[in-house]
């Protein structure tokens, strides 16, 4: 189960990158290509989102996290680049 939380957390991190990009770079200057991307990125992104709280939470015990530990786990998961981090720093045993 961690290995599967180690995936989605860079893979969470990497869609958030993605719809940031989407967001700064091609939407200023191709619209069109902007709107027919945000749907399926989104999409992606917010499933992933999901899966990367509920693995957290269901890998607690495995990785033995104090509650300080979930909780920035958690927030990490709203911060750009921060589930890189959280991958490198507390994911044991992938």
């Amino acid at each position: 189960m961690t290995k599967l939380f180690k995936y989605i957390a860079i893979s969470e991190g990497t869609s958030y990158l993605v719809l940031f990009f989407n967001m700064l770079f091609i939407k200023p200057n191709h619209i069109e290509l902007y709107k027919t991307l945000l749907f399926p990125i989104g999409m992606a992104h917010g499933l992933l989102f999901i899966s990367y709280i509920v693995l957290a939470f269901s890998i607690k015990k495995q990785q033995s996290w104090n509650t300080k530990e979930i909780m920035l786990v958690q927030v990490a998961s709203l911060v750009p680049l921060a589930t890189f981090y959280v991958e490198k720093k507390y994911l044991k045993h992938a």
